[in-house]
């Protein structure tokens, strides 16, 4: 009896090891693989946003698509413009969405038939500026503003004004950035000009303004001390305050100079699906709380301003209208005009 119980337990082992074998060579139904969630492929942005702000929207991103690999191209806006350009003209372009400073650019590539027509469903959240066709829409908010050295200059004493530029007791210690070299000194340099004319920026060079390449340029050496008051970015300050650095913003009382920087995507867009999902983040809430932690406004009204800065109402019904259309058509000629009065003298 023993020996025929011992040869009933060895054939069921047999069976189950048969039935195991056969299970692993297609004899029983596969494991499913896991269905991938969201866009799939690569995605590229070109952008101005600067690069560490860049490295907080990375990880955000990866969560919210872990199947995308989103790449970046980042510089200044004239550069990333520059770039684009080439790559129109070589029928190469690498972009399939692009985030950069200057709203009236994105005019010049709805004009040349760049842009796709994308209505994103959160544009309805959006209260910045918008196309009203869908080709681009506002996804972040710098502000041109005036800010000082604290340690230089007391808050009596400091410029109320971008016209409070042109005292005096200036010369020598004031500096914006190039026109010729960043989005939002552009946008300021048109703005400016329309409501004092060219003049203004001529007697701000005999005042000794000095011109840096770019809003970082510039933030060091107010901090330093070299300069005791310019005109730059909010964010710039913000960021470096927050620090503990010795400067302070003023909203200027002639006009703070708002620019609401579109996000778009190009019609060349190889991933075009891809491209409208990220959009589409940006816009939402949880996408504008990482524009607001880069230290710019969000362009939703459900969003708290960045740390530090008042609610962009307090002083918008006052901030400068610029010509958006007048910018875009005036580009070459704006860039010029300042190269000739204020850099090349």
């Amino acid at each position: 009896m023993k020996k025929h119980g011992y040869l009933l337990v060895a054939l069921l082992l047999i069976t189950a090891l048969l039935a195991t074998v056969m299970a692993g060579c297609g004899g029983g139904k596969p494991a499913e693989t896991p269905k991938s969630k969201g866009p799939q492929g690569t995605v590229m942005i070109y952008t101005s946003i600067y690069p560490d702000i860049i490295e907080l929207i990375k990880p955000e991103m990866k969560k919210q698509f872990p199947d995308l690999d989103v790449q970046w191209f980042q510089a200044g806006t004239e550069k990333v413009m520059a770039k684009i350009a080439g790559e129109i003209e070589a029928k190469k372009v690498q972009a399939d969405l692009i985030m950069v400073a200057d709203p009236s650019y994105y005019l010049t590539l709805k004009d040349q038939n760049l842009l796709l027509k994308y209505d994103s469903p959160n544009r309805k959240d959006i209260v910045a500026n918008k196309d009203t066709e869908g080709y681009w829409t506002g996804v972040r908010i710098s502000n041109m503003i005036i800010a000082y050295n604290t340690a230089k200059v007391s808050e009596a004493d400091a410029p109320k004004s971008f016209k409070d530029l042109l005292e005096p007791k200036w010369n020598g210690k004031i500096a914006m950035p190039s026109p010729l070299l960043s989005g939002t000194a552009y946008v300021a340099a048109g703005v400016l000009s329309d409501k004092y004319g060219w003049e203004y920026f001529e007697q701000l060079r005999q005042n000794g303004m000095k011109v840096e390449e770019g809003n970082s340029a510039l933030q060091n050496k107010l901090v330093r001390g070299e300069y005791h008051a310019v005109m730059i970015l909010e964010e710039n300050i913000l960021k470096i305050g927050a620090k503990g650095e010795p400067v302070k913003v003023v909203y200027p009382a002639d006009g703070t100079i708002i620019i609401p920087s579109p996000i778009a995507i190009l019609n060349s867009s190889k991933n075009q699906e891809a491209a409208k999902a990220v959009l589409d983040w940006f816009l939402t809430k949880q996408g504008q709380e990482v524009i607001v932690k880069g230290w710019m406004h969000s362009v939703r009204d459900d969003v708290n301003p960045p740390q530090g800065a008042p609610a962009l109402k307090t002083f918008a019904e006052n901030a400068a209208k610029p010509d958006w259309a007048k910018l875009a058509k005036d580009n070459e000629t704006v860039k010029e005009t300042f190269r000739s009065k204020v850099l090349d003298k």
